[in-house]
């Protein structure tokens, strides 16, 4: 049993995606006048998501496992096509994980005042698209939530962003679209290579009837479509430039959750209904994590602007995701999960110190030009230093057990690629602490920067909930541990049994 009981009667997976799409039409009706009352309505709803998350969370029977608050109804039955909803570990702690981001990204928009209707309707509507795909059990519909967690980014970027906003987000458009593309190629060789004609996953799973060699062909194409997403080399440069160009909660956004629905579409769809594919592919696609990893954290260390810091060190910290996957044990796919969640929680808290206290006072994010912030903002250098440590992997804080679970996985298969991936560890130490020095500890080099405004209760409260839970899960791991291996041991044990299979 779970630590609460719910009811079997109420459509809990259809509230939480719900209560982002229904504040979307309450805003659309809002006066344009009324801006402070589309923020209430917008935190609001946000907040009710997030409680909607936790109980399911709660809720959830690790005894029972598997998939559970199942809703299920018939949509284009002739296609194959169907409503079909639920949740594992794996979905578990990406929605706990989305209820946080897109609350304290709320709190933190309080201060957009330019289309304040139109940047709240898009971005409840982005976050309605991402609950949507992690409690999707059926293909099409995951793809419906898939395409709408992803098409609002253009216009928040485009509109509310700044530093090169049309480029980044035409990049970031184009990018995602193509790797769109590509997914449609793999999902409709499994539909009609299945010879099942259905979108049901849980059915494709159970009886995984696609040949061996249309695995092996159309593997590459669903993992690498969503692999875009996730930012994985080579594919990764619209990234740092969507990370940059952004305004501060849809960066949180962005790095956060949105990222990780490319992981997530990786593990959920290519891996888990192709895993003959997945076996062949997934050792050449753990060398090219190599470069993810390292790559990402030798470009972070020598950027001059905080936000392309945070960004590429998002490009390294992803790398690291996708390794855990493309290793493909049990221990590797936990660590991943569990890294996605981490990484999630840790770059929301960079980009609000950053984008949203530091930035917005400043209109600066160049190391050279500041410096003495601590003197002036105490809170936020204590938050980023508390942000800096969990992606460095210090013990105590989620991202620790995170990386241990990963290089714990990689050793064992691929010992070679964990000394290699281990080197961007002291590199990630060197630029986390380069930037706290220059930004908040260095020499004041403008005057101005010590009659900074206060911050706001909005700043202090986002930033504390972020910060607590990193500390929490890296103290207490156990609480998404135990769901998440529940949720991967079924994956893990699919990619096992084709290895014994094609054993001699």
């Amino acid at each position: 049993m779970g630590l609460i009981t719910l009811s079997n009667t109420i459509p809990w997976l259809s509230l939480i995606w719900l209560s982002l799409l229904v504040p979307t039409l309450l805003i659309a009706a809002i006066p344009s006048s009324q801006k402070t009352l589309m923020r209430v309505v917008g935190t609001g709803f946000a907040f009710i998501s997030l409680v909607l998350s936790v109980l399911v969370f709660v809720g959830y029977s690790p005894d029972v496992g598997g998939f559970q608050f199942v809703e299920r109804l018939d949509w284009m039955p002739q296609l194959g096509i169907s409503y079909l909803l639920g949740v594992d570990g794996i979905s578990l702690a990406m929605l706990v994980l989305n209820g946080v981001v897109i609350f304290t990204g709320a709190l933190m928009s309080w201060n957009i005042d330019n289309r304040t209707k139109e940047y709240w309707v898009l971005l409840l509507l982005l976050t309605t698209g991402v609950y949507g795909v992690f409690v999707s059990l059926d293909m099409f519909l995951f793809f419906v939530f898939y395409e709408l967690a992803v098409l609002p980014m253009y216009l928040l970027i485009g509109i509310w962003g700044s530093t090169r906003k049309e480029y980044g987000a035409m990049k970031l458009t184009m990018f995602l679209m193509a790797g769109s593309a590509l997914a449609i190629i793999g999902m409709l060789a499994i539909y009609f290579g299945s010879g099942l004609r259905t979108f049901d996953m849980t059915v494709l799973a159970r009886n995984v009837t696609m040949s061996a060699e249309l695995q092996r062909i159309f593997f590459p194409p669903l993992f690498l479509g969503f692999a875009v997403l996730a930012g994985m080399f080579p594919f990764h440069t619209w990234s740092p430039t969507g990370h940059v160009a952004a305004p501060t909660a849809v960066s949180m956004l962005h790095a956060g959750v949105l990222m990780k629905l490319g992981a997530y579409g990786c593990l959920r769809a290519a891996m888990w209904l192709m895993p003959s594919g997945a076996h062949d592919w997934l050792p050449i696609f753990a060398v090219m994590t190599i470069l993810n990893v390292v790559y990402g954290a030798t470009i972070a260390m020598a950027q001059r602007d905080a936000k392309y810091i945070i960004g590429y060190s998002s490009v390294s910290h992803m790398g690291l995701v996708m390794m855990g996957l493309a290793t493909g044990t049990q221990i590797a796919l936990l660590g991943a999960v569990l890294q996605m969640f981490a990484h999630g929680v840790m770059t929301a808290l960079f980009f609000s110190v950053v984008g949203r206290m530091v930035y917005e006072r400043t209109h600066t994010r160049q190391l050279p030009e500041l410096g003495g912030l601590g003197k002036v903002m105490p809170f936020a250098a204590v938050m980023f230093i508390l942000g800096g440590l969990s992606s460095m992997g210090m013990p105590g804080f989620a991202g620790f057990w995170a990386e241990f679970n990963i290089f714990i996985g990689v050793w064992e298969k691929y010992p070679l690629i964990a000394v290699i991936a281990a080197i961007s560890i002291p590199i990630t130490g060197a630029y986390i602490l380069r930037a706290v020095y220059a930004v908040f500890f260095a020499e004041v080099k403008n005057p101005e920067f010590l009659h900074l405004p206060k911050l706001t209760w909005q700043e202090y409260t986002g930033a504390t909930i972020l910060a607590t839970i990193l500390i929490a899960v890296g103290l207490f791991p156990s609480v998404l541990t135990e769901v998440i291996n529940m949720g991967v041991a079924p994956i893990a044990q699919q990619l096992n049994d084709v290895v014994v299979a094609v054993r001699p």
